[in-house]
């Protein structure tokens, strides 16, 4: 992982903002040119905030690219241009192909998107920002989303530990892996059940819910170069936007594919700005780490 990614030094707001700009672009662009960009973005991305260790990832999503995209045909057979028959004669068509694709490359853009949104939104970012708006709803959002990490962890310390008393999982017969399976499954679930009865009682035993309006300590300043960043941004955004409304990121799938068209200004302008866009926080971090090489280069 990278020591210091220089957009999440930014106010939580403007990294929300991004995020909630990717998500959005990412799931209802269906332009195979505004898809490209979202995967290339959001790639770069992940890769300058885990370094080589989201080499990995990035490799487990060629995969389920692959998958969706060739499965897709198999359900959808809508499309004129037959590329082969099975089964009997069912269509599959190039027109589901392409669709498939597309759909695949929007689920691999929001997985690669909320990875670094993991990394970067940190729960004392998101309590910062909807805590004393919606204390309850983000309260209860944190807690789910350390539902997944935490209990991942909670499960290999389980296994770790029957394992070394020679009842992991890795035993001969089908029988036993599954009644190991069974106990693990079990062990997890009281531990959970657990958790959350300690965790309640702590809440209320401190007043969580009991008091007036609470206050909160924050270190977040919304400085000089934060409204910099959200007036390019949110420029960028209403271009987009713009020449999404007007027919910048229309795509005809079925029952024709209308082929990939650069010809319009609207297309051109939006997926211009729609790059630089999602290519911002990938340019901060190269930016500051050429500055930094520089002026230490320079000592």
């Amino acid at each position: 992982m990278r020591e210091i990614d220089r957009f999440s030094q930014y106010h939580p707001g403007i990294n929300f903002l991004f995020f909630g700009g990717a998500f959005l672009g990412g799931m209802f662009f269906m332009h195979p040119a505004y898809l490209l960009c979202s995967v290339i973005s959001a790639a770069a991305y992940y890769l300058t905030i885990r370094g080589t260790e989201g080499i990995r990832y990035l490799a487990g999503t060629l995969p389920l690219f692959v998958a969706l995209t060739v499965i897709n045909p198999l359900f959808n057979t809508y499309g004129e241009t037959v590329l082969f028959r099975y089964f009997g004669g069912r269509p599959y068509t190039k027109e589901a192909f392409f669709y498939g694709m597309a759909l695949a490359a929007m689920v691999i853009t929001v997985f690669l998107w909320f990875a670094s949104y993991n990394v970067v939104m940190t729960s004392d970012k998101f309590i910062y920002l909807f805590g004393s708006l919606l204390p309850s709803v983000s309260l209860l959002f944190i807690m789910i989303l350390r539902l997944i990490p935490g209990y991942q962890k909670r499960i290999r310390q389980i296994q770790e530990a029957r394992s070394s008393v020679g009842l992991g999982i890795n035993t001969v017969t089908r029988g036993e892996k599954i009644h190991q399976g069974m106990v693990l499954l079990s062990t997890m679930m009281t531990w959970a059940l657990e958790g959350g009865v300690v965790m309640a009682d702590s809440m209320k035993s401190r007043g969580y819910g009991c008091c007036a309006r609470r206050t909160s300590f924050s270190l977040y300043r919304f400085e000089k170069k934060d409204r910099i960043l959200l007036v390019f941004m949110a420029g960028l955004m209403i271009v987009t936007i713009w020449c999404g409304i007007c027919g910048g990121a229309d795509i005809v799938y079925t029952p024709v594919f209308s082929g990939i068209h650069m010809r319009s200004v609207y297309t051109a302008t939006g997926l211009i700005a729609y790059a630089i866009f999602l290519l911002i926080p990938t340019g901060i971090n190269i930016t500051e780490d050429i500055i930094w090489h520089v002026l230490r280069s320079k000592i």
